[in-house]
């Protein structure tokens, strides 16, 4: 293999996109002799088949031996795991800074989010209203062939807590966006919202924040929130909005 062959990078993308004990099942599947058409549709879980299909590729037109694929996949598992297991926690704040204790903007911290996105970002509002650095990001990583995905509440779902133009309205200048939404007749609960705010990046940087995807939230309003880097959470959150997705509980906006 060559260093920057196509089978390590369909393997790189796998283990960012499936973590890594996914990638030791794709291994095993391939230890065990699994028949090639058998094995993308062995594991029921978000992007499994996909990411499965183009390793399989990969190694068929590199003519890589399976005994040296495994060996590497599984390499490349553990090497994923210990770094993964290096969490960072950061607090992330709005509103006014202070001298004698340095926090990271809210504003910054979400364009660093989006921007350092190369494949899939995902993102979570209750309210939203354009707001351009962030339009801007998104466009960008729109160009650049990132899947953008955000999840926002309804004027119907928020009932009268929320007034002027549709959240959705904010990202229609983001071409190839893809809107979710939670619809009210699948809420049990009267009344109940769709109050998470979050963002993603290709399933190992997540930010969580009381901050909505706005000018006031983003910026003027006095919001907390936690850029969390490594570990499952950030695996684990977008693993979980799949599932939503899925299950029919989230619905494209049409």
């Amino acid at each position: 293999m060559t260093p920057a062959s196509c089978f390590e990078r369909a393997v790189a993308e796998a283990a960012a996109r499936l973590g890594p004990a996914r990638l030791r099942t794709l291994a095993g599947r391939i230890a065990e002799g699994w028949l090639r058409s058998a094995i993308p549709s062995s594991l029921p879980a978000p992007g499994f088949a996909e990411v499965a299909e183009a390793v399989l590729a990969a190694q068929e037109a590199e003519g890589i031996p399976d005994g040296e694929a495994v060996a590497y996949l599984r390499g490349v598992a553990d090497g994923h795991a210990q770094h993964a297991g290096a969490i960072r926690v950061d607090s992330v704040w709005s509103g006014p800074s202070t001298h004698p204790v340095p926090v990271r903007a809210t504003a910054q911290v979400l364009a660093d989010v989006v921007g350092e996105a190369t494949h899939e970002l995902l993102l979570m509002t209750y309210s939203a209203t354009p707001y351009d650095p962030l339009i801007d990001a998104l466009n960008a990583a729109v160009r650049r062939g990132v899947s953008v995905m955000a999840v926002v509440e309804t004027l119907q779902g928020a009932g009268s807590a929320l007034g002027g133009a549709e959240p959705a309205e904010a990202f229609a200048s983001v071409a190839g966006i893809e809107l979710w939404h939670w619809p009210v007749g699948r809420r049990a609960e009267k009344g109940a919202k769709m109050h998470a705010k979050l963002a993603v990046a290709d399933r190992r940087v997540l930010l969580v924040s009381s901050a909505n995807l706005t000018q006031s939230g983003v910026a003027r309003n006095i919001e907390a929130g936690l850029l969390v880097r490594g570990g499952t959470a950030p695996l684990r959150a977008a693993e979980h909005i799949a599932e939503l997705r899925v299950r029919g509980v989230l619905e494209r906006l049409r």
